[in-house]
């Protein structure tokens, strides 16, 4: 499949299924809203290294925030629930509560809910107060500029994580040019995350490793300065490879994302550079999500 030159490889990326929340972020302005989210959303790209996969869905007017205030949604996945909700805890503590002027809502309603300020309040100390509105609880905690505000749980959902594409181009400039573009794609869409450093990946993984303490590691076959390898994919005129990776709450929101991202790197076209795009897997043998992408552009 050939689209304004660039090939479409016939393949499919692997993806897993996680588990996911949103939480809403509050404060007196964006600024401050986004200094909690993106604190809180550190060290948080792959469940490999991090154990939790967390980003910056969106921003949000004041009419669609809890408290009327302007507000960030904020994404995080995990491969199991415990874990999500101990990953959740520790950096709303750590990263939001200690933030100037902020509150955290939930921003799922789902049955299953996990701790949000259920366990947070004791900060306050025993001067910590709730109120009941409705079915849901919020606590206030007193805090040096007056009040921090948290609701007590918020919804957990499974999820799909690791949808991804890989795109071959002759230069470094060529494929941020086409990664970029895909990323401002993406990214304009609800309801997905690209967890990794501004949504590209220069550092793809393969399962295992020549060192048996080592879970992952660089993923060779595509390593411009290993070309000279039997194992190699890439062709002479490939000199970069990036990936982007992409977590949603379903399958149709990672399929949407990828569609989007595709279309966006075709535009640009080969003239611009761009030879390939194809997908991460691994046989189908660890994640029982496919993605095909010649099917998602619609053969």
């Amino acid at each position: 499949m050939n689209i304004n030159g660039v090939v479409i490889d016939d393949t499919f990326s692997e993806a897993f299924s996680m588990r996911a929340t949103r939480i809403v972020i509050t404060a007196i302005n964006y600024k401050w809203a986004r200094h909690a989210a993106e604190t809180m959303t550190g060290f948080a790209t792959s469940v490999i290294g991090c154990r939790v996969e967390a980003g910056i869905e969106k921003q949000l007017t004041h009419s669609e925030t809890p408290d009327g205030r302007p507000g960030i949604s904020v994404l995080l996945f995990s491969t199991d629930r415990k874990t999500l909700q101990a990953q959740l805890e520790t950096r709303i503590g750590q990263c939001v509560l200690t933030c100037p002027t902020t509150a955290v809502f939930a921003g799922l309603y789902t049955e299953d809910r996990i701790g949000l300020g259920k366990n947070l309040r004791y900060f306050g100390d025993g001067y910590q107060s709730s109120k009941l509105i409705g079915a849901e609880r919020y606590w206030r905690i007193p805090v040096m500029d007056g009040e921090f505000i948290c609701q007590e749980t918020t919804g957990v959902q499974k999820a799909i994580g690791g949808g991804n594409l890989l795109v071959f181009a002759r230069s470094i400039s060529q494929v941020l040019l086409a990664c970029e573009a895909a990323i401002d794609s993406m990214t304009a869409l609800p309801n997905v995350i690209l967890p990794f450093p501004g949504g590209g990946v220069r550092s793809g993984s393969k399962v295992g490793s020549k060192y048996p303490a080592l879970s992952a590691s660089t993923n060779h076959r595509y390593c411009p300065t290993l070309k000279g390898r039997d194992d190699s994919v890439l062709d002479k005129n490939i000199e970069a490879v990036m990936e982007i990776v992409i977590d949603g709450l379903t399958t149709e929101d990672v399929a949407l994302a990828m569609k989007v991202g595709i279309e966006a790197i075709c535009d640009l076209g080969k003239s611009q550079g761009i030879e390939k795009i194809t997908g991460g897997n691994y046989g189908g043998k660890l994640g029982e999500h496919h993605f095909h992408l010649r099917e998602i552009v619609g053969e």
